[in-house]
């Protein structure tokens, strides 16, 4: 079968590789689709990141890996115990790999696992490739009216629903969402869903403007045309109550923390290439929040009722669709080049 393998900073190959053979308790999932995630393009621009360069703690794999993290597909043969899910079912995948004995795990904070790892990115297989086998638990059913295009946009809007859950955010409160990109787009959507009565998005794309205007933000803001600080508070009489940073850029960070009212909370969503840098007295001084948010626990059927509901706009989202050959060229390339596009979604079997 055919597998895109990360190698190192822009240079992902299409490797042939055999098929997996089923395990027990493992499920073989022949692909659909599988989008470009942001932190796919991270680590083909800056990474290893989140790839490991020696052996994974759960995989015992490092690079080159598998990518792919955000796919859907059919299961096509299921190792023995499998009771979940049966051939021919149309699933998503939850693709957290964690350890279920460390503490976190314990608390069942299993998406901060102390050995935390990503199908898809930490060894082990991954969704930009023809088949791959995962553990059962980590297979969801999709609903009949669910496309295998939604469904491979259950993993971000995971993310985006996770963010919100794990914020104080509140029907009637004001938000900030800075980037209005994939993620951004999806928090937009979420936080509507969650009853905020003020959605203000940051964004200096005017495709991405217009985006995150059609799916629920009330105001928009281009952060080189206007002070986006002064803006949020002379919309939110005095700082939004959420600001949600999902940029993963310095500046952006801490126009976030400005933003935010005094008592507010800064949300970030965003994975970092790099160390940023704030003053602590503008959280002090406010006594403002600031916290991390990492994937998802627990919240998949969810979104993916919420998502079959129409409640979750995600077909907007996609913006092109392209065969892993094209991976590189057509898919990481051109996301670099323009910022027109929001989500590419792969097809392992397209020529």
């Amino acid at each position: 079968m055919k597998a895109a393998f990360w190698y190192g900073i822009r240079d992902v190959r299409i490797d042939e590789i055999p098929a997996p053979v089923v395990q027990p308790g493992m499920v073989n999932i022949k692909v659909a689709w599988c989008g470009i995630c942001g932190t796919d393009l991270h680590e083909y621009m800056a990474g290893p990141i989140f790839i490991p360069d020696q052996p994974h703690a759960l995989t015992h794999q490092q690079a080159p890996v598998i990518l792919g993290h955000e796919f859907a597909g059919e299961v096509v043969e299921v190792g023995q115990g499998v009771t979940r899910v049966k051939v021919g079912d149309r699933v998503t995948v939850e693709p957290i790999l964690a350890c279920g004995s460390c503490i976190p795990c314990q608390k069942g904070l299993y998406n901060v696992c102390d050995t935390l790892g990503f199908h898809g990115l930490s060894g082990g297989g991954g969704g930009f490739s023809e088949f791959t086998m995962v553990k059962e638990s980590m297979v969801h059913r999709l609903p009949d009216p669910m496309s295998y295009e939604q469904g491979a946009l259950v993993e971000p809007a995971a993310v985006a629903l996770h963010a919100i859950r794990t914020s104080k955010l509140k029907a009637g409160d004001s938000c900030v969402v800075y980037g209005a990109g994939p993620i951004g787009l999806l928090v937009i959507q979420a936080a509507r869903t969650a009853g905020a009565s003020r959605i203000i998005a940051v964004e200096v794309s005017e495709e991405r403007q217009q985006m995150a205007k059609a799916l629920g933000a009330h105001h928009i803001i281009h952060p080189l045309k206007e002070n986006a600080i002064q803006a949020v508070h002379r919309l939110t009489n005095g700082g939004a109550d959420i600001c949600f940073e999902v940029t993963g850029v310095d500046r952006c960070l801490n126009d976030a923390i400005d933003c935010a009212k005094t008592d507010g909370q800064i949300i970030i969503v965003s994975i970092w290439e790099k160390q940023a840098s704030i003053f602590p007295n503008n959280l002090v001084l406010k006594e403002r929040e600031i916290k991390g948010v990492l994937a998802y626990r627990n919240i998949f059927p969810a979104v993916i009722d919420l998502i079959s509901e129409g409640r979750l706009q995600v077909d907007q989202l996609i913006t092109r669709k392209i065969s892993l050959n094209d991976l590189t060229q057509k898919g990481f390339e051109e996301l670099i080049r323009s910022k027109e596009h929001i989500k590419i979604l792969v097809s392992p079997s397209l020529v």
